[in-house]
């Protein structure tokens, strides 16, 4: 049986990164929030632009996708820094976080006294919890402990001839080993709803991954847009793309000819060994905030245009098949899989190679993402605001 060396948690679940994640509740603490961890190598700082003036189910979204960074299994401690007056209080955010997380604090700017006295306060806690995590030695877990998550973004014509089946390849190695596998998107499933068809182990799952596209395509329909018109983006036919039909047929090459067995909602946690599809936008940085909430310790991302995005709580694998975003971009990419449009490498091999390089990230090597200090984080909102 393969094995993976991890941080182990304290409800047992196996991190691939240990970090301490610096929290901003609302957009008013996010400058406290940068400057804490700016000074701490070890932190991040997830900031957004929300957490005042939400209501409903998208409050409650946006509570839990922070709970979810909060408890990652990537995250070692945790600060949740918040103004004092917003929805989303730091107290509770930090009280549920605190569940899964013994190392977890929160301040207030508006009971620290102000920006300076919130800074000082802030890095004070995170160096002590700094110190305690650079002493945590990573240990043996099997490899099914990984989650990873599969995305797209910037693509072209080499992402369905090359980079996104060879992550189909390499999901293969995953799910032989009792991995969970998760791949989003639903607006780049338009088009491939026979294949998906196919590839669903359950009708119910079908209906529901059908319903959720069509639930996006009348969202548009709403503000008189037509998805199936009006993608694919400028740049995806820039890079040869001519419908959207042809851009989703190369995105759900990701998990090659792999069995659905189950389906999510946005940032639910993954339950089921094999590959999963959650609802998600297309938007990168939106796609890859719910496969981190689902539980992925890694993400790997082809681009066939070239996109630097990493992600705050998981590390990004960049990969892609255009030689010259690879040869032009080559601080940003991880994986040049152009050899399989070249015919100078099979899907297998490029499968294979990705497969060798997810382990080696899983257990500790940087990935160019990392390496650059692209830690990017966003919320995904469901409602306009309305306050």
């Amino acid at each position: 049986m393969k094995t993976l060396q991890m941080y182990q948690r304290e409800d047992g679940e196996a991190g691939v990164r240990n970090r301490v994640a610096v929290i901003s509740t609302v957009a008013c603490a996010n400058h406290v929030a940068e400057q804490i961890a700016a000074q701490v190598p070890l932190a991040d700082a997830y900031t957004h632009a929300y957490g005042c003036d939400q209501l409903g189910d998208d409050l409650k979204l946006s509570f839990q996708c922070l709970e979810r960074m909060g408890t990652h299994p990537n995250v070692g401690a945790v600060l949740v820094v918040g103004l004092g007056c917003e929805e989303i209080q730091a107290a509770d955010l930090c009280a549920e976080i605190s569940k899964k997380r013994t190392r977890c604090a929160c301040l207030t700017i508006q009971e620290e006294g102000g920006t300076t006295r919130s800074i000082a306060h802030g890095v004070e806690i995170i160096r002590q919890y700094a110190a305690e995590l650079t002493q945590m030695e990573r240990t043996e877990f099997p490899l099914s402990a990984l989650t990873v998550g599969l995305e797209c973004g910037g693509s072209d014509f080499t992402s369905g001839l090359a980079a996104n089946p060879a992550m189909g390849k390499m999901a293969e190695h995953l799910c032989e080993a009792g991995c969970k596998v998760i791949f989003g998107e639903t607006t780049e499933l338009m088009g491939a709803e026979g294949i998906l068809k196919e590839r669903c182990t359950r009708p119910e799952h079908y209906t529901w991954i059908c319903d959720r596209i069509k639930r996006v395509e009348q969202v548009a329909l709403d503000m008189k847009v037509d998805l199936r018109m009006s993608q694919p983006s400028p740049g995806n036919i820039d890079g040869g793309l001519t419908t959207i039909e042809e851009k989703s047929l190369g995105a759900v090459c990701k998990i090659g000819t792999l069995p659905i067995s189950d389906v999510l909602n946005f940032a639910e946690p993954a339950k089921t060994p094999g590959i999963s599809f959650m609802d998600t936008p297309g938007n990168d940085l939106a796609c890859s905030l719910g496969l981190s909430a689902g539980g992925a310790q890694v993400l790997l991302f082809s681009t066939g245009r070239g996109s630097p995005m990493g992600f705050a709580a998981s590390p990004v694998i960049k990969l892609t098949g255009n030689r010259i975003v690879a040869e032009k971009m080559t601080e940003n990419i991880d994986a040049d899989l152009s050899g399989i449009v070249s015919r100078t490498m099979s899907v297998r091999e490029g499968g294979d190679m990705l497969y060798e390089l997810l382990l080696r990230t899983a257990e500790g090597q940087e990935t160019a993402s990392e390496c650059l200090g692209h830690r990017e984080f966003g919320l995904y909102r469901i409602s306009p605001i309305l306050t």
